[in-house]
């Protein structure tokens, strides 16, 4: 399939000089290919360092978790719809229901490279408030960049998309599991008791933290996984930015690499909207919660035979971990 997929995109005589799975993504498979193209001009043919992800075999029924969520062809119109506006996102060069075949963007993306390598000593400290320029780019993209088969010059203003409710959705999620977690139950009940008004519904990418980002000595490279894309409060990226899974063990909150002031000023002077603290905190609570719920039916991908992985059973193990982090963030 690779080797048709890349002919069909360079034409014939393009050959794949070199393929690699990459470890990591769970719910689907990525190869780093390097293919030559034959040209009159350059003796060799013309180098191009790819990326493939392609669809991986076995879900949970119905929970849009570890499945297709947007589609592959959903993410390549996003990503489209990212460069645009100005969101640093590798270049889509074919895209289909079940593949994306895209530029490779050189840096890191293994977290705990990036927060401890020498390498990235001068790229730290500028993390955080680079994630808020960003943060800002994505929430400006067009709403209609959700919906298939929609002319993305369409202003969102002149076309309703609703958002889900995040509290019920992911409630759904976790019923469908048929699995018992009173802390999550705990966790549901405060959450609503306590919701922040949400003024704003912008596109979320649903799934921006410290693995999802293609790092350099200069910071933020490229945003990966648009996955979890949806329509929602747009304080929702800045609260799972800041969950404490994606802290790798750093005491920084966001990301490992910043404090919260810095991604919120920043946010708020790219954005020119102002960042409500107490709502904040929420949004990271209903992350860990979020996290916890994908972390439960990952698992079931593994013990009930979709996917049979090790790496899915590991993030099983997990699943106390959030527990514990939801009772420090519910006091």
């Amino acid at each position: 399939m690779i080797d048709d997929l890349v002919s069909d995109v360079f034409g014939p005589g393009s050959a794949i000089t070199s393929r690699i799975r990459l470890p990591g993504g769970a719910s689907r498979e990525t190869w780093a290919l390097d293919v030559i193209v034959p040209d009159g001009v350059v003796p060799d043919g013309v180098r191009h360092e790819l990326i493939l992800r392609l669809d991986s075999p076995g879900t949970v029924p119905d929970s849009g978790i570890g499945s297709a969520g947007i589609g592959l062809a959903g993410e390549a119109r996003l990503m489209r719809a990212a460069e645009t506006a100005g969101v640093p996102v590798p270049r889509v060069l074919a895209a289909g229901e079940s593949y994306i075949l895209m530029s490779r963007v050189d840096g890191e993306t293994i977290p705990r490279r990036i927060l401890r390598d020498d390498a990235f000593t001068d790229a730290r400290p500028l993390l955080a408030a680079q994630c808020g320029e960003i943060l800002a780019a994505i929430h400006r993209m067009p709403l209609v960049s959700l919906t298939p088969g929609t002319d993305l010059g369409v202003s969102a203003g002149r076309r309703s998309i609703e958002p889900d409710d995040p509290l019920r959705s992911w409630r759904d999620i976790l019923d469908l599991t048929g699995s018992s977690h009173p802390v999550f139950e705990l966790a549901f009940r405060r959450l609503a008791g306590c919701r922040p008004a949400s003024e704003r519904v912008t596109v979320v990418h649903g799934d921006f933290r410290n693995g999802n980002l293609v790092i350099g000595p200069d910071g933020v490279r490229s945003v990966l996984d648009w996955e979890l894309a949806h329509a929602g409060d747009p304080m929702e990226d800045l609260g799972w930015l800041c969950v404490k899974s994606w802290r790798f063990g750093s005491p920084l909150p966001v990301g490992g690499f910043g404090e919260y002031e810095r991604l919120v000023q920043s946010y708020e002077r790219a954005s020119g909207y102002p960042v409500d603290r107490d709502a904040l905190r929420w949004w990271e609570t209903f992350g860990v919660l979020k996290w916890g719920i994908i972390c439960v039916t990952q698992t079931l991908r593994h013990l009930e035979g979709g996917a049979r992985s090790v790496e899915l059973a590991a993030i099983g193990r997990r699943v106390c971990e959030t527990e514990w982090d939801l009772l420090e963030a519910l006091g």
